[in-house]
């Protein structure tokens, strides 16, 4: 954001124009535009409008505190979900942490959460304009317009066991969100430098679900965070806030209620490869990651269809918030000319299609089959060791019971 729109936007006159345009109903309409033209000037009157439509759409990412917060679209975009924020302040709370300095704040949704968790905040963010919002929506914490490694080290080196230093590296590019190592910013020497400067200090290290393992320090403990039905972060922990975790590889579910987490230990998944059984397993993404899906089974046998796919196949289903169970009905060839056949036999025109270790894409197959009728259902494709299959299935119920929704 221009810096000089950001000064506009946290001055008296700035909290005017946000008042009045928090009346508007449709503050992208030219006639809201129009109107708040008449007491503002233009500038200010477009920046205030679109706030005003950031917003709305924060508070439903974020919570009610969003309301307030200023905002730029790549970064309300790029920030973490607020049940994910305040789960990981609650974790440093519990840690000792009294104290986080967070290297590339941007708008400051992360360090909102710890503010309000109790946790004095001391932040870095090299954009201007994003400084200046910062500083509005971090009241009593201290911003710094910096780069984050040219002051990060001098910040840190009075820190104690009651400091938490905390980094976001990846960065957007025009390619969209990227993890070459040249385009990380902060640099990740410099991120790898905090992890390993020693039990001193925490370090948290946000990173996004798709990042390569290839990365990942040895040394850190790792949470795979998982909201609902998402994936949403992988996050690096160091010091002594890393010794408070229950494992070195964690998968996490976190709910929308306050303090609503549950856990599960990974890094051991060496699941032998089997047949198609009655009932077919969809590992949260977060299990998968951490490589906890046998410890999702809960003690049920399970295998897997093909080596290194997230799909588990058991004779029974195993009641556990981390799986998605479907009965599978039938069993068919990966081939357009069958599965159409198939479609237009049982009269389906409305077909969910679900895929793992097969390079297909689930849209183009679906218009291929022209699903056309009054049924639904569902098809899970997937290697086995009889080559590739699709599987019709119906989901499960919680208590095991087949959804008819998607019952052909």
């Amino acid at each position: 954001m221009d810096p000089a729109v950001a000064h506009q936007l946290v001055s008296d006159r700035g909290a005017e124009a946000l008042a009045e345009a928090g009346t508007e109903t449709d503050p992208d309409s030219l006639a809201a535009a129009s109107r708040l033209r008449r007491s503002f000037p233009a500038e200010l009157a477009a920046a205030a409008l679109d706030q005003v439509a950031l917003r709305r759409r924060a508070v439903d990412k974020i919570g009610p505190a969003a309301a307030d917060m200023l905002w730029t679209r790549d970064g309300l975009e790029q920030a973490t979900r607020g049940a994910v924020s305040r789960w990981r302040a609650s974790r440093l709370v519990a840690a000792g942490v009294r104290r986080v300095i967070d290297l590339g704040c941007a708008c400051g949704a992360d360090a909102r959460a710890c503010l309000e968790a109790g946790i004095e905040i001391v932040a870095v963010e090299i954009d201007p304009g994003l400084a200046v919002l910062a500083g509005h929506n971090l009241p009593g914490a201290r911003v710094i317009e910096a780069d984050a490694e040219a002051i990060g080290a001098d910040l840190v080196t009075q820190a104690g066991p009651g400091t938490a230093v905390m980094l976001d590296p990846a960065r957007r590019t025009g390619r969209g969100r990227s993890w070459r190592i040249e385009d990380i910013r902060p640099s990740w020497e410099f991120v790898l430098g905090m992890l390993d400067a020693g039990g001193a200090f925490s370090t948290v290290v946000k990173l996004g679900p798709g990042v390569p393992r290839e990365l990942l320090p040895d040394g850190a403990a790792i949470t795979w965070l998982g909201h609902r039905r998402d994936l949403v972060e992988a996050t690096l922990w160091a010091g002594p806030a890393a010794d408070r975790l229950p494992g070195h590889q964690l998968a996490v579910r976190i709910g929308d209620t306050p303090g609503e987490a549950i856990s599960l230990p990974g890094g051991e998944d060496d699941l032998e490869v089997g047949p198609i059984r009655e009932f077919l397993a969809e590992p949260h993404p977060a299990v998968i990651r951490a490589r906890a899906m046998r410890a999702a089974a809960g003690g049920t046998q399970v295998r897997v269809p093909a080596p290194g796919v997230g799909y588990l196949l058991a004779d029974e289903p195993a009641p556990t918030p981390w799986l998605t169970w479907f009965r599978v009905l039938d069993s068919l060839p990966v081939q357009v000319r069958a599965l159409r056949s198939w479609v237009r036999g049982n009269r389906i025109g409305t077909l969910e299609i679900k895929k793992r270790g097969i390079d297909i894409d689930p849209a183009a197959l679906r218009r291929s089959l022209h699903p056309r009728g009054p049924h639904q259902a569902a098809l899970v494709l997937t290697p086995t060791t009889q080559g590739a299959r699709a599987l019709v299935v119906e989901r499960l119920r919680p208590g095991n019971g087949p959804q008819p929704s998607i019952r052909p």
